[in-house]
């Protein structure tokens, strides 16, 4: 695993418990994070949160962010509205693997009532462990922004 990457996480209310279980997967391969909250079950907004992570990746003091909700469409919306994200929902290790090797996803969006937990880790572990691969994919990123 790439263990030069950070990362800021959050979630709502819906995305608690993965979240925490993500946290201490990432703790246990000595990954650097900084949990941006929601720090119990009580109801909340997700998109609160998705700004913080958003904002922290790209002030370029985290490389990557997760964000955790019921289904992960909320964050992954929200956190998309900032120019030079891209937050990604994949459901399987595939488009984990292509949204990085072909889009340069920098934020994780899981959805805790829709992955099991063994599958939220492989999508994780896949996406972590992918790499960019520039060149055409980069002018098509490139297009977006613009």
């Amino acid at each position: 695993m790439n263990r030069n990457i950070n990362f800021a996480i959050a979630s709502d209310h819906g995305g608690f418990e993965l979240k925490n279980k993500i946290i201490d997967y990432l703790k246990s391969k000595n990954f650097e994070i900084k949990d941006f909250g929601t720090y119990d079950k009580s109801s909340c907004d997700y998109p609160y949160y998705a700004k913080q992570v958003a904002n922290a990746v790209l002030s370029e003091e985290f490389k990557k962010g997760i964000l955790v909700c019921g289904t992960g469409i909320g964050m992954q919306i929200t956190a998309n509205r900032f120019k030079g994200i891209r937050a990604v929902c994949p459901n399987n290790c595939y488009c984990a693997r292509m949204s990085v090797e072909h889009n340069n996803s920098n934020i994780l969006c899981l959805g805790q009532r829709v992955l099991g937990e063994g599958l939220a880790v492989e999508i994780l572990e896949t996406w972590i462990n992918s790499v960019f691969q520039g060149e055409r994919h980069q002018k098509r990123i490139d297009m977006i922004d613009e």
